[in-house]
């Protein structure tokens, strides 16, 4: 999967706990195009990840479910780890989590999050 099919898919993920999510709601949040969410969407239906009804409301599959929460956990660990361990301020740590998560090996991410569980953050 590409950063931006990533992308897509994680706020997909994020706009479900917030209720129904539109294409109108993705574009807002990504900053992308309508036309190009709907581009996004559609290779993102095609790898059986979301549904979307034309005109209508844009949800994830069992797989897209399972896939966003692991592009979720990813994030929230990174930026855990740069706020907590590294001090860095809640907006760049979140600019940063979101641009790392994508290119990490999986080697590295297993790495960093065996050493932040060894390293909790105190109290």
């Amino acid at each position: 999967m590409t950063q931006s099919q990533e992308d897509y898919l994680e706020m997909v993920s994020f706009l479900s706990d917030e209720g129904r999510v539109r294409v109108t709601d993705i574009a807002k949040r990504l900053g992308f195009s309508k036309p190009s969410v709907l581009t996004g969407l559609r290779l993102l239906e095609e790898k059986g990840l979301v549904m979307h009804e034309r005109y209508g409301s844009v949800s994830l599959t069992e797989k897209g479910r399972e896939l966003a929460g692991e592009i979720r956990a990813r994030h929230v660990l990174i930026k855990a780890f740069l706020q907590e361990k590294l001090g860095v301020s809640e907006e760049n740590a979140e600019t940063d989590a979101c641009k790392m998560e994508h290119v990490l090996s999986e080697e590295t991410f297993k790495k960093l999050k065996s050493f932040v569980r060894r390293n909790p953050p105190k109290a």
